[in-house]
């Protein structure tokens, strides 16, 4: 089984190396792709210097927005033939030491979602007003649409590849994407 983790990364030289150094201690087989949207603060670059082979980078020539990242981390991962794919943030704000788990957990499922609500509230560092927004704005999109998932905007994922071939990430609108990255920003 090939497994790939995505961190799309935008300005994140400070916690990058010691995101990418605790995937590479996990006792896994994995690989790592930076999806990079041309950071200022020389992400990629560092990455690059750093790990000079061992880890992918790609760089995308502006800041394209996370949807938009994660939808050109599948289309690689698909492109090279990974089995399990994750997706996380860069910024430690996921627990790399849950990645093993979440894979395994994929020979029954077809997705794993790491939720913050699911078992009590695993935010940090989060302004309170941002927390109860998101909160609240899952708890009503369970009401409406009758999905029993508790965490519906997570951002650490783990996907079987045929599961992603079923949908159509592709014609995810990017400009909902980027409008819901500024809300979230500015909460």
């Amino acid at each position: 089984m090939k497994r790939l983790v995505i961190l799309p990364t935008y300005n994140e030289a400070k916690n990058i190396v010691k995101t990418i150094d605790m995937l590479l201690a996990l006792d896994i087989s994995l690989d790592i792709l930076i999806v990079d949207d041309s950071s200022p603060d020389g992400t990629g670059d560092l990455v690059r210097s750093h790990y000079q082979d061992s880890v992918n980078v790609e760089t995308r020539p502006t800041k394209d927005g996370l949807g938009s990242a994660y939808v050109f981390g599948f289309n690689w991962a698909l492109k090279h033939n990974y089995d399990l794919i994750l997706q996380m943030d860069a910024d430690l704000s996921h627990d790399p030491k849950e990645v093993p788990h979440m894979f395994a957990l994929l020979s029954e499922n077809d997705l794993i979602i790491g939720s913050r609500y699911h078992g009590g509230l695993r935010v940090i560092n989060w302004p309170v007003r941002r927390l109860y927004i998101s909160y609240f704005a899952n708890l009503y999109a369970r009401l409406i649409t009758g999905v029993p998932i508790k965490d519906l905007t997570a951002g650490f994922k783990a996907w079987k590849s045929d599961t992603l071939h079923l949908i159509n990430f592709n014609a995810v609108s990017y400009t909902h994407l980027r409008a819901h990255e500024t809300e979230a920003d500015l909460v």
